[in-house]
């Protein structure tokens, strides 16, 4: 379990590696749900970032949780403390942003397809929702680590 993969609906793929010492609870849960297809939404009121409310449940506690996040991170809402407005909540970051409430930060794109993060949550941003499939990457040559 090194990261996972989006991949778009023209067939493009994205990479990301798991935050495994700072979230190894949220991203082993996540790793366990994958794979996975839904539209995704861009964020009204958080920033630039690409997210979506529908995806199964983790069941987790907080876990490295904040509403600051760096572009590229991504996040998955805990369900505890039981007041979190954002539970179950998936979201990617691909420029500035907020969260509405902490959500744990599992997750960032690696390097190398930083640009096509962007030019995908730009797409989605002007273009409105799109389909992606999130699976998982089990091998660290995938993502370019040696």
């Amino acid at each position: 379990m090194t990261g996972f993969i989006i991949t778009t609906t023209d067939k493009q793929e994205i990479r990301f590696e798991f935050y495994l010492d700072a979230a190894p609870v949220t991203s082993k849960a996540f790793a366990d749900i994958l794979p996975f297809t839904r539209t995704f939404y861009h964020a009204r009121v958080s920033g630039q970032e690409i997210w979506i409310d529908n995806v199964p449940k983790l069941g987790i506690i907080q876990e490295n949780a904040s509403v600051f996040t760096e572009p590229g991170e991504v996040v998955f809402g805990p369900e505890k403390p039981a007041r979190n407005r954002t539970a179950n909540c998936f979201g990617i970051y691909y420029g500035e942003g907020r969260g509405l409430d902490a959500c744990n930060i599992f997750a960032k794109v690696i390097d190398s397809d930083r640009q096509k993060l962007i030019d995908l949550g730009n797409t989605i941003w002007k273009n409105g929702s799109q389909e992606l499939t999130i699976s998982l990457i089990d091998s660290p040559m995938y993502l370019g680590n040696t």
